[in-house]
């Protein structure tokens, strides 16, 4: 007769159908995190006979210390935990203040599983994985470097509403007809802040408010500025201008406040570990993706005035922190510096080389092959801070005449903008972790020698194609000055 019904062991066996595989982690535990409560999985011969090894938890405090204490009852030295939003965080840091390995495993390489619908069954499949090694688990920096990275994303909030209240001034004096980001390249400039403040103390003269422009002004001719500060003043709309002029003072003043932070914490940031000595093996590095060509004269970079600079000029202290000077490099300020010490530290020897560390960023080809055929090579989608970064940087670097430059137009000549933008990004990334790691600074490489190379390398190339249709490729030699014209 058929039943449906099953004795423990076929149960167990559907649950861990790879029950031959070594286990390499026999104090390993899985949890799958919910909103309302996490479940939690330890090895089965860690509990008494006859006990579940699947705890339930809820997701306050109280209870969160409680699952870390039965985990320490049970032996638990590492545990396995599924990156879900931002949840994963509060039970992260305590495991982590218990002394427990943590795991943190992208959910990508689980969702695909079939058959497992519980919460139950997850925490069991994580705990199971876990324990055979088959695991890996994703990036996250010291303790003290998620502090500097939780204020630098706060502070990119904050000077993205300053862009929202900018905009909010600048659609509200349009609509009254002062057309004032016509004459000006910054409305919230020096002189732009003050002709609004003006606006709204009162001031209707376009004589006098022009009068508040500054010398360095070139876009614009007073005569012109005059013509464009010419209103009509609504009541409304000025009502709408002041409150986006009050709530954009006060976010210039938020972000002062936490530039203040974020210096005074970084003043705790220990300097870049000295790289092994197996790491300084002599090798012929690219000259134009390590920044290490013959020498040459080196000087500092004005720093950007742009993007909202820190108070003070923090290249130096950045340039011991990260142990090489980045701001040097083409693209770069000490903002962006910042941000790159903020998302990853200032320790890359957990990647193998600058291929591994430009492909976590997503700045890499992907490789999608099936039967010795190339499917796909797209490069693949990952929200990266550190990314969307340099692909800005390379686009500056594009309008640049260096090495990085002629590559960034070259490769935009060939396959467009888009691909340069990331082929560039990902010059600069292994750039980074070429300097970095081997503690050398950056030395600009001379364009001449980088075209000549370039020329050799297309020379090359061209040569092994025409053997492929069986032509020999020669170089032709140029004519003397006193034979090309004869007399």
């Amino acid at each position: 007769m058929h039943t449906n019904e099953s004795t423990p062991a076929q149960r167990d066996r559907r649950i861990r159908p790879a029950k031959s595989l070594p286990i390499l982690q026999p104090h390993a535990a899985g949890i799958d995190l919910g909103n309302a409560e996490h479940y939690v999985c330890v090895p089965s011969d860690s509990v008494a006979p006859g006990q579940n090894p699947v705890r339930s938890f809820g997701v306050f405090n109280p209870q969160l210390d409680e699952m870390v204490e039965w985990l320490k009852r049970c032996g638990v030295k590492t545990v396995a935990l599924e990156s879900t939003g931002v949840m994963w965080i509060p039970v992260y840091q305590k495991l982590e203040a218990a002394g427990m390995e943590v795991v943190l495993v992208n959910t990508k390489g689980l969702k695909h599983v079939p058959g497992r619908k519980s919460d139950v069954l997850d925490c069991q499949w994580l705990q199971q994985l876990h324990s055979y090694g088959l695991l890996s688990g994703s990036f996250r920096p010291a303790d003290l470097i998620c502090k500097v990275r939780t204020l630098m994303r706060q502070r990119e909030n904050l000077v993205q509403s300053m862009g929202r209240e900018t905009q909010h001034m600048q659609k509200a004096m349009q609509e009254m007809g002062v057309h004032l980001h016509v004459v000006l390249s910054d409305v919230c400039g020096e002189t732009g802040l003050r002709i609004i403040d003006a606006i709204l103390d009162g001031q209707r003269d376009p004589r006098a408010l022009v009068e508040l422009r500054d010398w360095r002004v070139k876009r614009s001719t007073p005569a012109e500025m005059e013509a464009a500060l010419v209103g009509n003043w609504r009541e409304e709309l000025l009502f709408v201008l002041g409150q986006s002029r009050r709530i954009y003072q006060f976010f210039q003043t938020e972000i002062l406040r936490l530039d203040k932070e974020i210096l005074a914490l970084l003043q705790a940031v220990p300097p870049a570990p000295l790289p092994h000595l197996a790491d300084q093996a002599p090798k012929a590095p690219d000259p134009v993706e390590t920044g290490s060509p013959a020498p040459a004269k080196k000087g500092r970079k004005r720093m950007s005035a742009s993007g909202h600079p820190l108070p003070v000029d923090i290249r130096g202290q950045l340039h011991q922190i990260m142990g090489v000077d980045l701001t040097l490099i083409p693209g770069l300020n000490d903002v962006g510096v910042l941000i790159i010490l903020s998302e990853i530290g200032n320790d890359l020897r957990r990647w193998r080389d600058g291929g591994a560390f430009s492909a976590w960023l997503g700045l890499a080809p992907g490789s999608k092959i099936s039967g010795g055929k190339v499917l796909s090579s797209k490069t693949p989608h990952v929200m990266n801070r550190v990314a969307v970064l340099l692909r800005l940087a390379a686009l500056a670097v594009g309008r640049t005449e260096s090495c990085l430059g002629l590559f960034y137009r070259r490769i935009k000549v060939k396959h467009g903008p888009a691909k340069a933008m990331t082929a560039t990004a990902r010059k600069l990334a292994e750039l980074i972790y070429h300097l970095m790691t081997k503690r050398e600074e950056f030395v600009v490489m001379d364009i001449t020698k980088y075209e000549e190379r370039v020329l050799k390398q297309k020379f090359i190339r061209l040569s092994r194609e025409a053997k492929k249709i069986g032509f020999e490729l020669v170089r032709m030699e140029t004519p003397s000055p006193q034979t090309a014209n004869p007399v």
